[in-house]
């Protein structure tokens, strides 16, 4: 029987210090690159807007793996409720509301504000606009490359990301969509772990005694 991973110490701090890692990673990527991350940046309450609506399309296809009989799509899902969701345990909505945001702002940044507009303005034209979405979404998919599987689905939400920010020019929706959905995702997965979770181990269940009785491994 698989066992699953405990939450290091510390785990909300570790991993909202890597996330926000990635911001000063962008803004390295983009000043080597001559391409600044948050050009395209703009506090407006329409991209935010539309941002939020947006997170139900990545929400939407987390709920049709959840309930997929897919092979390999289960495998997935087995290995995120084993080996991942456990290490967010000890994370409280406020925990998962800035990593969330963390994730969402520096990693939009490096693939969509520094990578995928360098690729674009590289190749140029009309070509260089779908060559910088391919590129930053294939890339974005080899950085979450836990499983073929999960390759492909942070493949897909890569191009949908990509999408949103050249529909709407404005950095802002995919950021708030990408923190809208982690937050959302992480919530809901941790509630499902949690009932999921049997409350009694393999380890700790309990035996017959000789005399018929129950007793306690």
């Amino acid at each position: 029987m698989h066992k699953s991973v405990e939450s290091p110490p510390h785990f909300p701090l570790v991993a909202a210090a890597f996330e926000g890692g990635l911001v000063v990673v962008a803004l390295a990527a983009g000043w080597v690159l001559g391409q600044p991350p948050l050009e395209t940046f703009r506090w407006e309450w329409s991209a935010a807007a539309w941002g939020c609506a947006a997170a139900l399309g990545p929400l939407a296809l987390l709920w049709l793996c959840l309930r997929s009989r897919w092979r390999p799509i289960e495998r997935l899902v087995e290995m995120v409720d084993r080996l991942v969701l456990p290490l967010f345990q000890s994370c409280g909505p406020r925990e998962l509301a800035v990593i969330a945001f963390l994730a969402g702002l520096g990693e939009e940044m490096l693939f969509r504000g520094v990578i995928q507009a360098a690729a674009a303005d590289w190749v140029g034209g009309e070509a260089g606009v779908w060559a910088g979405l391919l590129v930053a979404a294939l890339l974005f998919g080899l950085a979450h490359l836990i499983t073929p599987a999960y390759g492909v689905f942070a493949t897909l939400i890569g191009l949908y990301f990509g999408l949103l920010w050249l529909w709407t020019g404005n950095l802002l929706a995919p950021i708030t969509a990408h923190a809208v959905y982690d937050f959302v995702a992480l919530v809901y997965l941790g509630r499902r772990h949690r009932a999921r979770r049997p409350e009694v181990h393999s380890g700790d269940s309990p035996q017959a005694s000789p005399n018929g009785e129950d007793r306690e491994a």
